[in-house]
């Protein structure tokens, strides 16, 4: 590990990614291929901030033809080596264009979404969006609920602790969370150390806090239906979602938001 300060120790190394957050359930990618199904969308997919290619390869399984797209070249090259089928692309969620592709839906999971930490970046997301889908098409996300931060602080009152074991070596970190309310942001601040004797690794990372109603409206000015936009259940929830699980609520307590939008047929989006 490197002691300076920048970089993601996870990110940078899909193996400690993978063994930190081990999904041998896919839930997360069953969840969106249950969405897909629910809102009968074809079969051509666009995994927009795939990390290591774990779910675009389940969704791939499924019988969809799937790209993924990250910015992270190391992410991508743990994806193609070890999820094949999808075929895998460097692009921004910020601003990307995939050329003539066409895609049935784009699906945005575990808060890739909110890396558009501004307005002009959210609106570059689903400007890039609505280009990459036919009419008709899906975008199908789950992130975190900047609405479970009214009032919510079990997440900010205390640094929280983790770890995993990988190849021999434990590593542990010491995480602190903080709402950055003028910028809107959720903001952590996050030290690796490990048990070989290397250095501690800092990192610093955020995601935008956006509200329901804030993303209905944002999805609304860039030609978006929304059909769903609910806390739970989700793939992240408590309990978390099941096949079969009830329709949801529509309620937005929850520390989690899951959104299914509909790109307009017909009306002409109020930005360009």
């Amino acid at each position: 590990m490197s002691g300076t300060p920048g970089g993601n120790l996870l990110t940078d190394h899909p193996e400690l990614y993978e063994a930190r957050f081990p999904d041998p359930g896919r839930l997360a990618a069953r969840w969106a291929e249950d969405r897909l199904r629910a809102h009968a969308c074809g079969p051509a997919v666009l995994d927009l901030g795939c990390g290591t290619g774990r779910d675009a390869a389940h969704l791939h399984a499924a019988g969809r033809d799937v790209t993924g797209a990250d910015l992270s070249e190391a992410m991508l090259a743990h994806a193609r080596t070890r999820h094949p089928g999808p075929a895998y692309v460097r692009a921004d969620l910020r601003g990307f264009d995939l050329g003539a592709r066409v895609f049935d839906a784009v699906v945005c999971l575990d808060s890739a979404l909110l890396y558009c930490h501004t307005n002009d970046d959210v609106d570059g997301l689903l400007r890039s969006c609505r280009r990459a889908l036919r009419p008709g098409g899906l975008l199908v996300a789950e992130m975190r609920n900047g609405a479970f931060f009214l009032g919510n602080t079990e997440l900010l009152d205390a640094p929280a602790t983790g770890g995993f074991t990988w190849q021999g070596t434990t590593y542990t970190s010491l995480t602190t969370l903080r709402v950055d309310r003028a910028a809107q942001l959720l903001r952590r601040r996050r030290v690796w150390t490990a048990d070989d004797g290397s250095p501690p690794v800092e990192q610093h990372s955020a995601w935008r806090l956006l509200f329901p109603q804030e993303l209905r409206y944002a999805l609304a000015a860039h030609g978006f239906t929304v059909l769903e936009l609910h806390d739970g259940p989700g793939p992240r929830t408590e309990p978390p979602w099941r096949e079969g699980a009830p329709a949801p609520a529509g309620t937005a307590d929850g520390d989690r938001l899951h959104v299914v939008a509909q790109l307009r047929t017909s009306s002409i989006p109020r930005r360009a």
